[in-house]
């Protein structure tokens, strides 16, 4: 496995979580503290933080320092990462499909 497959498997667990793919959600419109995060959810803010550790794990948020408060941001470029993977391996999937309709209708 080389490095980059690493990465991207840590992405695609990192999104495999629907509170994490909402915590991304809600970065994409900016900054956000942890509590701030946490807003929305019915869980407690511990959980919201181990949710962000395993984002900023897989590079999909970073965090600087504001005076007291640490502030989240997304890292869209590790998004585009997968997107790249996914986009990749669509086309492959996708003549392959192309041709197992073309062979099941000259079955027929």
């Amino acid at each position: 496995m080389t490095v980059m497959e690493d990465e991207l498997s840590r992405v695609f667990a990192a999104l495999a979580d629907p509170t994490r793919r909402a915590i991304l959600e809600r970065l994409a419109q900016g900054e956000a503290t942890v509590n701030e995060l946490a807003e929305p959810f019915a869980i407690t803010q511990q959980a919201v933080s181990r949710h962000v550790k395993v984002l900023e794990h897989a590079g999909l948020v970073s965090r600087s320092r504001s005076a007291q408060s640490r502030p989240c941001a997304l890292e869209a470029a590790r998004l585009d990462d997968a997107v790249g993977w996914i986009e990749r391996h669509r086309a492959t999937w996708t003549e392959r499909h192309d041709r197992l309709a073309h062979y099941l209708k000259e079955q027929q």
